[in-house]
């Protein structure tokens, strides 16, 4: 089935520093690629219909590097943000508005790899007809979302502050990592109220009250997130 993609790459890179001082994270290069072709090339092997980038810090460089490379011949709409960042929820709620059908929508961080099956995820997200599907994992992090026994979004919990947010109860919650790749129902853009910048976070929490907003589980792929200095070093091992 035919799916629609949003790729955030309107981030500053802090964590990157001073790999982003005069570029920006989706323009860092793994292997002698830019971690945004790396994605846009994934996705061309998918049956993708139209993708979004937004932009933001070093806006223009994103948007040549497309133009130079006639969008890797994918149909690309650029969600301009350098007025103002808009968060991951402003950001996706204004990237939605580009799109022409009503096709899910795959959200991929530009930062993460992962070899998880992205067709696997999408036909699991039109199975349970959620609203939204986010893969998560076994990790260790600060920030977990909580689901209950059926995968449901339940909360979400800052172990380090003991900050909580809750959305519904549960019997009992299940403590995972969100992997910065979920699938996302054209619907949601008719139920977000919040306006300007806001956490997408916050609005599943919001929606999981009345919506399903589930888990997929994947504790078995390969996964890295390169937002870290660290791990770009440790990705660029894998293509000596």
């Amino acid at each position: 089935m035919n799916f629609n993609a949003f790729i955030p790459a309107a981030g500053l890179g802090t964590r990157l520093y001073p790999l982003t001082k005069d570029k920006p994270k989706a323009l860092v290069e793994i292997g002698g690629k830019p971690l945004l072709e790396h994605q846009l090339l994934k996705l061309k092997k998918l049956v993708v219909s139209e993708v979004v980038v937004n932009v933001h810090y070093f806006a223009d460089q994103v948007i040549d590097f497309l133009k130079a490379n006639d969008n890797f011949g994918l149909s690309i709409h650029i969600s301009d943000e350098r007025d103002k960042l808009l968060n991951t929820g402003g950001g996706l709620k204004k990237a939605l508005t580009f799109l022409h059908n009503d096709l899910p929508v795959l959200m991929h961080n530009v930062d993460v790899f992962s070899d998880l099956s992205i067709t696997e995820l999408l036909n699991a997200h039109i199975n349970k007809r959620a609203l939204a599907t986010l893969v998560v994992r076994k990790r260790e992090t600060s920030r977990y979302l909580q689901f209950d026994a059926d995968n449901h979004l339940c909360g979400w919990i800052n172990t380090k502050t003991g900050e909580q947010k809750e959305s519904r109860d549960a019997y009992k919650l299940f403590n995972y990592a969100f992997s910065g790749i979920q699938f996302l129902s054209p619907r949601i853009l008719k139920k977000t109220e919040e306006q300007g910048a806001f956490s997408i976070i916050d609005l599943y929490l919001r929606l999981a009250v009345n919506e399903q907003i589930t888990g997929f589980i994947d504790n078995d792929s390969q996964w890295m997130d390169l937002g870290k200095y660290e791990q770009i070093e440790e990705a660029e091992k894998l293509f000596l």
